[in-house]
C-alpha cells in the first residue's frame, strides 16, 4: 500500500516530506513485530500511527487497544495493565485480566509511556524481553503474545538523567522510532488542514463553509502553533460556529489568534535550579557576598589612603576619583552617593572625617569580645564544650570551629 492510499484511508491530511517519512516508516515496520516508539508534541496526531501500523500488519484481525498512561492513578496501573487476583488489594473482590492478557495476539498502543511508575516501568520491560508477566497478588507467570507501540510528547533521554525514566527500557521500547512533525515544520499542510476543518463544520452544523482571504491564509501559514493541529481544529471551530460572516479578513482571524508575540500572562518565578546548575537563589548570595567583599577592600583603601595630620584626617587629592569609582561599584543607588569635594588645596581636612581606624577596631574589638566570653564560658564549665556552648546559644559544631579560628587553649 503507498502513501496516498494510506493517507486516504485513515484520513491523514498534508504533503509535508517529514509526515511522509513517517508514514513509510510506519508502513515499512508494520510487517514485522518490532517495537515502536512514537515521538512528537502534543496535538500533532501521534495516536493515528498505531492504527496505521495495526492495521497493515498480521495482527489486523486480533485486538487493538489504546492505554493512556497518564491518565492512570499510580495505584492502579499495574493492575490496569497486567491485572490482578481477588483479595490483592482492598476492593479487589474479584480476579481481573489485564489488558496485556485481554489483547493476546493484537496490538496495544501505551500513549504517554514516560508517566509510567518506575515500578511499572520494570514490569513492563519483561513483558518485551520475555512475554511473560504476573497478575497483582499472583505468583503464576502468564505468556502474552502483544505487539507494543509506545508514544510521548516528552524528551526520554531527559526523563533518564532526571532519574524519571529507566534507561534500559528506552532502548528497548525504541527500536524503531517515528518522528511526527510539529505543525509549525509542516507549513504548507495549513491551508489544506483548515480547509478540511471548515468543510468537517460545516457539514456537522449545517451551514456554509467559511472562506478566508489571501491576508488571513498568510497569517495563518506563519502563526506559531503552540497547539500544533490540535489547536487549528479548535480555532476552525469557534471561527465557524461564532462568526455570521462566512468570509474571514485578517482583522476577524486576529481576534481567535492574537499577536504570538503578544501576551498577558504574567511571568512566573522557577525556584527550580537552571539546567547549568545556578538558580536564582546562588546568584543572590553571590551578589551579597561581592558586595560585602566589595565594602571591606573599600575600608583598606580608605585606611591607606587616608593620613593622619594632627588632630584630623584628610584625603590626597589623587585618591579621590578611586573613593568615587568605588561608591559606585558597591551602591545600588547611585542618587544616595555623597559627592567627594575636592578643594583646589592638595589636602583638605573632612568636616566630619571619616576614621577607618575605628572602623577596623570596632571589627578587631566584637572578634576580641567574642573570644573573651568563648574564654569565659570554657573556664565556667571546665572546659566542657557542651555546657558551653548551651550557656553561650550555640551549636558545639560552631564553638569547635570558634576555638580553632581563635586557637583558643
Amino acid at each position: 500500500m503507498d502513501i496516498q492510499t494510506i493517507k486516504q484511508r485513515f484520513g491523514i491530511i498534508g504533503n509535508s516530506p517529514l509526515l511522509d517519512r513517517a508514514i513509510d516508516i510506519a508502513r515499512q515496520v508494520a510487517a514485522t513485530d518490532i517495537t515502536v516508539l512514537i515521538t512528537g508534541e502534543s496535538g500533532t496526531g501521534k495516536e493515528v500511527f498505531p492504527k496505521i501500523i495495526h492495521q497493515l500488519s498480521a495482527r489486523k484481525h486480533g485486538p487493538y487497544i489504546a492505554v493512556n498512561c497518564g491518565a492512570i492513578p499510580e495505584g492502579t496501573i499495574d493492575s490496569e495493565l497486567f491485572g490482578h487476583e481477588k483479595g490483592a488489594f482492598t476492593g479487589a473482590h474479584e480476579s481481573r485480566k489485564g489488558y496485556f492478557e485481554v489483547v493476546n495476539g493484537g496490538t496495544i498502543f501505551l500513549d504517554e509511556v514516560a508517566e509510567l511508575p518506575l515500578s511499572t516501568q520494570v514490569r513492563l520491560l519483561r513483558v518485551l524481553e520475555t512475554g511473560e508477566f504476573m497478575r497483582v497478588g499472583s505468583s503464576r507467570v502468564i505468556k502474552t503474545d502483544v505487539r507494543v507501540v509506545g508514544a510521548s510528547n516528552v524528551n526520554i533521554p531527559d526523563a533518564i538523567h532526571q532519574g524519571k525514566f529507566r534507561q534500559d527500557l528506552y532502548y528497548r521500547l525504541n527500536t524503531v522510532p517515528i518522528f511526527v512533525p510539529t505543525l509549525n515544520q509542516r507549513k504548507e499542510d495549513i491551508i489544506l488542514l483548515f480547509r478540511k476543518f471548515a468543510s468537517d463544520f460545516a457539514e456537522r452544523y449545517r451551514m456554509p463553509s467559511i472562506q478566508m482571504s489571501e491576508e488571513a491564509q498568510d497569517y495563518l501559514t506563519n502563526y506559531h502553533w503552540q497547539g500544533n493541529v490540535r489547536q487549528l481544529k479548535n480555532v476552525t471551530e469557534q471561527i465557524s460556529i461564532i462568526e455570521e460572516n462566512r468570509f474571514i479578513t485578517l482583522e476577524t482571524l486576529k481576534k481567535y489568534l492574537p499577536d504570538k508575540h503578544y501576551t498577558e500572562l504574567p511571568v512566573l518565578y522557577n525556584s527550580e535550579p537552571s539546567r547549568n546548575g545556578i538558580s536564582e537563589r546562588d546568584l543572590l548570595y553571590k551578589v551579597l557576598f561581592d558586595m560585602k567583599r566589595d565594602i571591606n577592600d573599600l575600608k583598606r583603601l580608605m585606611a591607606d589612603i587616608m593620613q593622619p595630620e594632627g588632630d584630623s584626617h584628610v584625603i590626597r587629592e589623587d585618591d579621590t576619583h578611586i573613593l568615587q569609582q568605588l561608591y559606585n561599584d558597591i551602591n545600588p543607588f547611585p542618587s544616595g552617593i555623597p559627592e567627594v569635594q575636592i578643594h583646589p588645596r592638595s589636602k583638605v581636612p573632612l568636616e566630619e572625617p571619616i576614621q577607618p581606624s575605628e572602623v577596623l577596631e570596632e571589627s578587631l574589638s566584637l572578634e576580641k569580645k567574642e573570644m573573651d566570653m568563648i574564654k569565659k564560658a570554657l573556664e565556667k564549665h571546665a572546659g566542657k564544650r557542651k555546657n558551653a556552648a548551651r550557656e553561650l546559644g550555640i551549636s558545639e559544631r560552631t564553638l569547635y570551629r570558634k576555638i580553632k579560628e581563635y586557637n583558643i587553649q
